[in-house]
């Protein structure tokens, strides 16, 4: 079998900008797209926050341009999902799809996280007409719209607090009477006079007008009646979840699912194994971000094999 100098396991902005640099270094990296091929940005209508699109650009845009140039340099890209991998030893082997088989002398992986959604009628379906899970990514378009945001953690009161620099209103719907929140992000979202409370409801459907989002339906859970929420925009806020699944006890993961990176590198725990965008980041969860770590992995994993070849050249021992 052909053994590749690199394998990417994922795409996104993270995985697009480790191809380019691993293309522009002559490593032929081959990428392993996954089941969503761009990432999370492939559901987003328009971004405005990238450098250098002072009008913005559509994200599915944005990823097929990122796409275009790592094929320039080089990239080969491969359909389908990473179902198994065996990084005990090199040449690491990585399963796709349960039957096709890669040999590679290092990996990055950059599978990203996804948001946890509600699994509600009209969620998907309205995802960049009004339903968003990133409110630093959408919150500028919601400028005097009256919006909500579901949840009731930590990360729903750090969204809803930072919506309120543009919505007119924002009201929190969750589903208990008490918060999981902690008392001091409480605290500031109950102290900010633009936030509403909806409480003690489930969310049953998201509704339309036809082309963007017009309401929330919600079961009150005490009397057990639906109510419509009229509504501009609905940010799901519930947290997210890192796709590091096929990788347990295969690289060092954190209580949460993201992958533990060293210091500022972006090394795992196994040599020759990099990771890098929302996989090992849960802080950020930006485009911008991901991209800067997609190059850091590509120059690590350069940096990795030209050690090797000079160990190779200079005691004949493969590593």
């Amino acid at each position: 079998m052909t053994i590749h100098r690199v394998l990417i396991l994922g795409t996104g902005p993270a995985g697009y900008t480790a191809a380019i640099y691993t293309g522009r270094a002559n490593l032929a990296p081959v990428v392993i797209e996954g089941n969503q091929p761009g990432g999370q940005l492939t559901l987003t209508t328009e971004v405005e926050n990238f450098p250098g699109f002072p009008e913005g650009i559509l994200g599915p845009e944005l990823m097929d341009n990122m796409r275009q140039q790592a094929e320039h340099f080089g990239a080969t890209f491969v359909s389908g999902w990473v179902t198994s991998v065996d990084l005990s030893q090199r040449p690491f082997r990585v399963v796709v799809d349960e039957s096709k088989e890669y040999l590679a002398e290092s990996v990055i992986i950059s599978t990203g996280a996804s948001a946890k959604m509600l699994g509600i009628p009209g969620e998907i379906e309205m995802m960049g007409r009004g339903v968003s899970a990133c409110a630093t990514c959408d919150g500028f378009f919601f400028r005097g719209k009256a919006i909500l945001v579901v949840g009731g953690g930590d990360s729903a009161m750090e969204e809803a607090i930072f919506l309120t620099k543009f919505a007119s209103e924002v009201t929190i719907v969750h589903r208990r009477e008490e918060l999981r929140a902690s008392k001091v992000m409480q605290d500031r979202a109950r102290q900010n006079p633009k936030i509403k409370w909806l409480l003690n409801v489930t969310p049953l459907e998201v509704a339309s007008d036809g082309s963007k989002v017009s309401r929330l339906v919600v079961k009150d859970n005490q009397s057990g009646e639906a109510r419509t929420i009229p509504t501009e925009g609905i940010f799901v806020a519930i947290g997210h979840t890192p796709n590091t699944d096929f990788l347990v006890k295969q690289v060092e993961i954190d209580d949460r699912g993201y992958i533990v990176t060293k210091g500022q590198s972006t090394a795992t725990s196994v040599e020759g194994v990099f990771a890098c965008g929302d996989v090992m980041d849960a802080h950020y969860r930006q485009a911008i971000t991901a991209a800067g770590s997609g190059c850091k992995a590509a120059m690590d994993v350069e940096k990795f094999l030209e050690e090797c070849a000079i160990h190779v050249e200079s005691t004949g021992v493969t590593s």
